[in-house]
C-alpha cells in the first residue's frame, strides 16, 4: 500500500483538543473523545441500532464524536477514527445502509486498517435499515438524512482532521454500498470538490422510485389468499431455474449466470404440467413472477423503474410487508399513516418525485462537473441483488453516457462500472467470486482489504486510490471467494469482473483461476 507515513505532529487525544479545533463552530460540540489501543475495539452498542457491533482489531487511533446544529429542529452526529501514527494524510467517508441512521463505526474500523483517516454520519437520527418512522413531519431532519449530514461531516471532518494533523487530508476519497452509495453520488453530484473519487455499490440513487416499486413488488404478490400469490418457497426455484438456462452463455456451467440481461429466459419452463404439483407455477403465479422480473412502464411506455435481474431471488422482496418500502410513502410523502400502500399506482410514484423528501433523488446525470475536478467514479453492482436490481444502475450508467458521449466524452475516463455475476445486495455469494473489499463487505480472517491479494486488481479501495493518485484507471477487477467466507479455509476461487459493457468469457483452464477468464465485449445497450 502506498501513500502511508508516519505523522509528525499531533494534537492529544482529548476531548478538550477537539473542542479547541471548534472554537470557531457555534453549531458544533464534541459527545466523546476515546483513545484505542492497538487491537482494540470500539462502537456504541445496541444504542447505535444500525450499527450495533463493534469494529474489532483496531489500529491505535483516536475515536471521536461530533454533533452539529443544522436547522431549528435538527441535528446530526459524526464519528471520525483518527491513526495514532500511520496516518497516510488521507481521508475517507463511508456511509449508511437503507433508512437507517448511525455511524457506521465499522467500516470506519476497516477503512482506517489502511490508514485513511475515516469518518462516517448518523445522517442526523438512529433507527435501522428499515424504519422510516422518523421522518414523520420531519423535513429538516429528512433534509440531513438525504444530503446535509454527509456534505456537512465532510466539511467538517476535513477542517478537523488538517487541525489535528497540523496538516491537511492530501487526497479524499469515499467508499459505501447501497445508500451509501447513493450518498457517495450525491455529493459528488452536489459538491463535485469532496472527493478525488468514489467507489460505490449497488447505489439507491432513485430514492422515490426504488420505495415506489420495492412496494409495488410485496403488493403484487398478496393477499395470500388469491390464486396468484406465489409461495415464497418457489422463488428459489425460479431463480434456480434461471441459472439453468443462463448460466451456459459464458463458456461454463457453474452455476453463475454472467448475463442475465442478454439471457432469453423461458418463463414457461416453469409452468405447471401436472395440476397437482407444488413445485411449479399455475398460470396466474406465472403472470406475477413475469411482471417481477419485467421492468416498471407507464401506459405512455416510459420506465417507471428497472425490474430485478434474472436469477436474483426475489422472496424477499414479496414477503409483505416491506416497510423499506412503504414507510417513505407513509411518514416522508404523505405524512399519512393511513396511507393504502395496496394501491400505490402511477400517481404516487409522481407525487413523490415533486416532493423529493430530503433532496434524495440523485438523479443528476450529468456529472461533468465532478468529471472537470478531476473526480474518478467506481460503481459496482451484483447481479443477484434482489433489494435494488442491478438494472437500476445500468440505467443509471447508460444515462449519463446518454447527457455526456455526445459532448465528446469518454466515460471510461473518469466513470468505470462493473456488474458482478453472482453476488447479492453489496456482498455475498454461495458460489460465485464476489470479495473486492468494498464497503460493506467482510470475509472471517480479513480485517481490510484481501488477503494474499492486497493491490489494485484485487482491491477496490486500492484501485481507487490508484486511478486517482497515480492515473492507472481500473481494467478488471479480479473478485474473490473463500471456502465458507472464512479466509482461514483458503481461496476457493477468483475471476475478473469486467468494465461495462464487457464480461468474463472463460477461455480454458482451471475455471477458478483468474487467468481462465478474459474480458469481452458481449453487449451494450
Amino acid at each position: 500500500m502506498f501513500g502511508t507515513v508516519a505523522a509528525t505532529y499531533q494534537q492529544p487525544c482529548t476531548e478538550g483538543a477537539f473542542s479547541a479545533l471548534l472554537r470557531n463552530r457555534t453549531d458544533a460540540t464534541v459527545n466523546f473523545v476515546h483513545h484505542v489501543p492497538q487491537n482494540g475495539s470500539f462502537g456504541e452498542g445496541e444504542s447505535n441500532l444500525a450499527f450495533p457491533a463493534n469494529a474489532t482489531q483496531l489500529p491505535a487511533l483516536c475515536a471521536v464524536s461530533i454533533n452539529v446544529k443544522s436547522s431549528e429542529t435538527s441535528s446530526y452526529n459524526f464519528g471520525l477514527f483518527l491513526p495514532d501514527t500511520l496516518w497516510n494524510s488521507r481521508f475517507l467517508a463511508t456511509g449508511n445502509g437503507g433508512l437507517g441512521g448511525g455511524v457506521n463505526w465499522i467500516d470506519m474500523g476497516m477503512f482506517s486498517q489502511y490508514g485513511f483517516a475515516t469518518m462516517s454520519t448518523d445522517t442526523g437520527h438512529s433507527s435501522n435499515a428499515g424504519d422510516g418512522t422518523w421522518g414523520f413531519n420531519a423535513p429538516e431532519s429528512l433534509n440531513d438524512w438525504g444530503y446535509r449530514a454527509m456534505h456537512g461531516s465532510v466539511v467538517l471532518s476535513k477542517d478537523i482532521i488538517a487541525g489535528y494533523y497540523g496538516s491537511a487530508s492530501e487526497y479524499s476519497y469515499f467508499a459505501s454500498c447501497s445508500n451509501g452509495g447513493r450518498q457517495g453520488l450525491k455529493e459528488v453530484q452536489l459538491y463535485p470538490d469532496s472527493f478525488d473519487a468514489i467507489a460505490v455499490g449497488a447505489p439507491a440513487w432513485w430514492a422515490t422510485r426504488q420505495a415506489a416499486a420495492t412496494t409495488r413488488w410485496s403488493t403484487l404478490n398478496y393477499p395470500p389468499s388469491k390464486p396468484h400469490h406465489i409461495d415464497p418457497s418457489l422463488f428459489h426455484l425460479a431463480a434456480q431455474e434461471m441459472v439453468t438456462q443462463c448460466d451456459p452463455q459464458d463458456g461454463l456451467v457453474d452455476g453463475i449466470i454472467s448475463d442475465p440481461q442478454g439471457c432469453n429466459f423461458d418463463f414457461g419452463a416453469l409452468l405447471c404440467k401436472d395440476p397437482d404439483s407444488s413445485s411449479c407455477f399455475t398460470p396466474d403465479q406465472l403472470d406475477i413472477l413475469q411482471m417481477l422480473y419485467s421492468d416498471w412502464v407507464h401506459s405512455d411506455q416510459s420506465l417507471v423503474f428497472p425490474a430485478a435481474s434474472l436469477g436474483a431471488d426475489m422472496a424477499i422482496m414479496t414477503n409483505f410487508p416491506v416497510p423499506i418500502g412503504f414507510h417513505p410513502f407513509q411518514y416522508w410523502i404523505y405524512n399519512n399513516t393511513d396511507w393504502d400502500y395496496m394501491h400505490i399506482n402511477y400517481s404516487d410514484v409522481q407525487f413523490a418525485d415533486q416532493v423529493d423528501p430530503g433532496n434524495a433523488n440523485t438523479d443528476n446525470f450529468d456529472l461533468s462537473p465532478y468529471l472537470e475536478r478531476g473526480g474518478k467514479i467506481i460503481m459496482y453492482h451484483g447481479n443477484d441483488d434482489p433489494l435494488i436490481g442491478a438494472r437500476s444502475s445500468l440505467y443509471f450508467y447508460n444515462q449519463v453516457r446518454k447527457t455526456l458521449e455526445p459532448r465528446g466524452v469518454d466515460l471510461d475516463d473518469f466513470f468505470r462500472f462493473y456488474l458482478v455475476p453472482g453476488m447479492g445486495h453489496c456482498f455475498g455469494s454461495s458460489v460465485a467470486p464476489w470479495y473486492i473489499g468494498g464497503g460493506f463487505q467482510t470475509v472471517t480472517g480479513a480485517t481490510h482489504s484481501v488477503p494474499g491479494y492486497e493491490d489494485a486488481k484485487h482491491d477496490v479501495i486500492l484501485a481507487m486510490q490508484q486511478w486517482a493518485e497515480a492515473g492507472v484507471a481500473p481494467d478488471a477487477l479480479i473478485a474473490s471467494k473463500f471456502v465458507g467466507d472464512d479466509v482461514s479455509k483458503g481461496l476457493e476461487r477468483q475471476r475478473p469482473i469486467c468494465v461495462y459493457p464487457e464480461q468474463a468469457k472463460y477461455v480454458g483452464g482451471d475455471p477458478d483461476k483468474a487467468e481462465s477468464w478474459r474480458c469481452a465485449s458481449l453487449y451494450k445497450e
